[in-house]
């Protein structure tokens, strides 16, 4: 694994930012954009993930269904169906589910699992492809042409390259078989073995499928945020937007530096809003969903 190793430890050295950029030219099946052409025109959409009423929908006070009507209610763009709360796999319940969003003109920007990758026994790692390659035909029936994955956490006296075997050996495959239903597999950025962008611009380079990217969240890099976020962005397949950065920073996030970047980036997606607070969420969110509404009206094409 010394060539994992070598690139990695290049990653922190030469700057995260020159490094993404580096990594996202030489990544297998990854455009080259022609000498002097611009980004292109950043396309940036409202959403709500079903996680921002995770305290309602954990406790029976909301459904699914509920979240979607919710969702039409805060005239968001698109609806990200975090996987927790869904009553069941039942094609009958999921094509329900998109049957309802549909009628409402509201299309599911993704779906959110919890499966984590990161794991040393091969047995369970097999499992792992198995649960993901269900939940992949999950979003297929939802209609979602994405799925949010776990890294997970680094088990006590693994190596980050360890670690990073393991995440690529349980993704790999899952991105072969998402690519077969259309379903792009985004590997969150949270804690453990996805903390750091170098180590996820690793992971998907090595995994190298067009149905690979970042889950971007915004929130949880525990050192240099903005620096880590503006590395992210091209690998970038889904945005999950909270307005604080977590422990050990709790401090607010810079949105209109955050959107700044990508749409200097020109990218193109959803920006989810994925509350999380003290606040309740009948109140928090919509407050959340305007700040991300009006930026993205400031910064889109669209």
């Amino acid at each position: 694994m010394k060539t994992a190793f070598d690139r990695r430890g290049f990653l922190q050295s030469a700057g995260l930012a020159a490094a993404s950029s580096l990594v996202a030219e030489v990544r297998a099946g990854a455009p080259r954009p022609a000498e002097g052409m611009a980004p292109p025109k950043p396309r940036l959409l409202t959403a709500c993930c079903a996680y921002s009423y995770g305290k309602y929908l954990e406790a029976g006070k909301m459904t699914m269904e509920d979240f979607i009507l919710k969702a039409v209610d805060l005239e968001v763009v698109g609806v990200d169906m975090t996987a927790y709360w869904l009553k069941s796999k039942e094609p009958a319940y999921l094509l329900n589910l998109r049957h309802l969003a549909f009628k409402h003109g509201i299309p599911f920007s993704g779906a959110a699992c919890g499966t984590e990758m990161c794991e040393p026994d091969a047995g369970k790692r097999a499992a792992r492809v198995t649960e993901i390659e269900q939940w992949v035909d999950v979003a297929e029936l939802l209609g979602a042409s994405h799925l949010r994955v776990f890294g997970g956490e680094l088990p006590p006296g693994a190596t980050v390259a360890q670690g990073e075997d393991w995440v690529v050996e349980v993704m790999k495959p899952a991105c072969d078989y998402a690519a077969k239903k259309g379903v792009t597999l985004g590997i969150e950025s949270h804690h453990g073995i996805t903390s750091m962008a170098s180590d996820i611009i690793e992971i998907l380079h090595r995994v190298d499928s067009p149905y690979a990217g970042c889950n971007l969240d915004i929130t949880h890099f525990p050192t240099d945020p903005y620096a880590q976020i503006e590395a992210l962005i091209p690998y970038t397949t889904m945005t999950h937007i909270r307005d604080h950065f977590d422990e050990p920073r709790p401090a607010p996030i810079d949105l209109e530096r955050v959107w700044q970047m990508f749409a200097k980036a020109g990218y193109q997606g959803f920006m989810a809003a994925e509350y999380e607070s003290e606040e309740e969420p009948a109140t928090g969110v919509p407050k959340l969903v305007a700040k991300i509404k009006a930026l993205c009206k400031k910064y889109s094409s669209v």
